[in-house]
């Protein structure tokens, strides 16, 4: 894959999100397509070999569609500017679906590059379970959240979404009260793609070095049963 023409489309389409555009461009959106596939596919070959639990990943299933959900959206705009992927040992990938964590990555109009790994809004039983398993497991929550590697790459868990208060039904002694608050458990970075990024493989070598540091959460989240 030549990331460059990946970047190059989705500027295009940012600019010209209409479905006659794409209709034109849809050869040239199906070479990119399949290319991304092959990207994913060498991803998740990658990262098998440190966390053998995502070998069960199917990467067509990975990949995020990229017609828009427009009905409950006041932007009608019919097509993501992104290509992205979650991959996933459950091979549910939607945060609705609450198949535990995820290795995510999208590449977007603007020639970002955005990684993480963990759970992304997934929905209140999921999250009431990670809580519980946060007070249940503290020493190894703790652990997790001191690995140097990780820490190193990511920094800590994000807050974009959190509560004010404790939740109800945890006691203001509770270890970890502020991870308590949490609605999603991520780390994640976002920058532009590097120069020395052109191609597909160099992207998969990126990626797997930077998803196995976030291999501690991942793996204590795999720990907090999923029914």
């Amino acid at each position: 894959m030549h990331v460059r023409d990946l970047m190059d489309f989705l500027a295009q389409l940012a600019q010209n999100n209409n479905r006659a555009w794409f209709v034109m461009n849809k050869p040239r959106y199906d070479i990119l397509r399949a290319e991304f596939l092959q990207v994913v596919t060498d991803l998740v070959a990658q990262v098998s070999r440190f966390d053998p639990a995502l070998a069960a990943c199917d990467p067509k299933k990975a990949i995020f569609r990229i017609n828009r959900d427009v009905r409950f959206s006041a932007d009608k705009s019919p097509y993501k500017t992104t290509f992205s992927a979650a991959l996933s040992a459950s091979d549910r990938k939607k945060p609705s679906e609450g198949g535990g964590p995820v290795y995510y990555f999208h590449i977007d109009q603007d020639g970002q590059l955005l990684f993480a790994c963990g759970e992304y809004m997934p929905p209140p039983p999921r999250v009431q379970k990670v809580r519980q398993a946060i007070v249940a497991d503290a020493e190894n929550f703790g652990k997790m959240l001191k690995n140097r590697a990780q820490r190193a790459e990511f920094g800590d868990l994000q807050r974009e979404h959190e509560l004010q208060r404790l939740p109800k039904g945890f006691a203001a002694d509770s270890p970890h009260p502020d991870y308590l608050r949490l609605k999603d458990f991520m780390i994640w970075k976002q920058g532009p793609v590097p120069a020395e990024i052109v191609n597909g493989a160099q992207l998969v070598e990126f990626l797997a070095a930077r998803f196995a540091k976030g291999l501690p959460l991942m793996q204590w989240l795999r720990s907090v049963p999923l029914a």
